[in-house]
């Protein structure tokens, strides 16, 4: 390459990383606008992320039919199109609205605001995102949750935390899914648990199956748990 095309590329470089932390610097402002209106209401923020297809609508459908009739619950849903997701948590009697990202392979905090807008929040004691599925871009935006958590599905591989560390880091807790499928297939817990916590010490590790039941209620206690504690906060 000549000094002229490497000097080119070079400030295409710095171009590119000032676009990034300038995006990242504007969702900020906007993710601490949220965490502000959730701490004003009392309303506990869940972000949930994983791959495509670890389970997080089934756990979320699950999720919803335990809980809808002890607390008041909404659920955002990321997805590059259709409303298929929120479909699935309406179905179970769950107020979800779709957010079809039209291509953009995360959730920022300006898109999950203006989702926002369309809940009637009033109320409101939990309030859940599903990020699109994707390891990657989702560990960089903040969207003012109280909480990240990371499903990871046996089917996927138990590798899957050394390969992505940045979600894993930025996570409160990994929820390894699908564990009726254990005897199966080539993954184990202790595997995937200690890759996390070698990234995350203080990473929380829960196991569940949308399919068998095992750790739904352990989830769903959690998670009222969590939702005591922020309108602890607020009291």
């Amino acid at each position: 390459m000549s000094v002229e095309k490497s000097n080119k590329a070079a400030r295409g470089t710095v171009k590119c990383e000032n676009t990034t932390l300038h995006l990242l610097k504007a969702n900020d402002f906007v993710a601490e606008a949220i965490r502000k209106e959730m701490a004003d209401r009392g309303i506990l923020l869940i972000n949930m992320t994983s791959s495509p297809g670890s389970g997080k609508t089934t756990l979320l459908q699950e999720t919803g039919k335990r809980l809808k009739d002890k607390i008041n619950m909404k659920i955002l849903v990321g997805d590059l199109e259709t409303e298929r997701d929120a479909d699935r948590l309406r179905d179970v009697g769950v107020d979800a609205l779709q957010i079809v990202t039209g291509g953009i392979c995360h959730l920022e905090a300006q898109m999950v605001h203006q989702g926002m807008e369309g809940l009637d929040l009033d109320g409101v004691d939990l309030l859940i995102i599903e990020n699109v599925g994707n390891l990657v871009c989702p560990s960089s935006f903040d969207l003012g949750e109280d909480y990240r958590v990371t499903l990871v599905a046996t089917t996927e591989g138990d590798d899957k935390p050394k390969k992505y560390p940045r979600m894993f880091l930025t996570s409160d807790m990994m929820v390894v899914s699908k564990s009726d499928l254990l005897p199966y297939l080539p993954f184990t817990i202790d595997a995937v648990t200690e890759d996390a916590r070698d990234i995350n010490p203080s990473l929380d590790v829960m196991t569940v199956s949308s399919q068998s039941g095992e750790g739904i209620d352990a989830w769903c206690d959690w998670l009222l748990q969590k939702v005591e504690e922020k309108k602890g906060v607020l009291a």
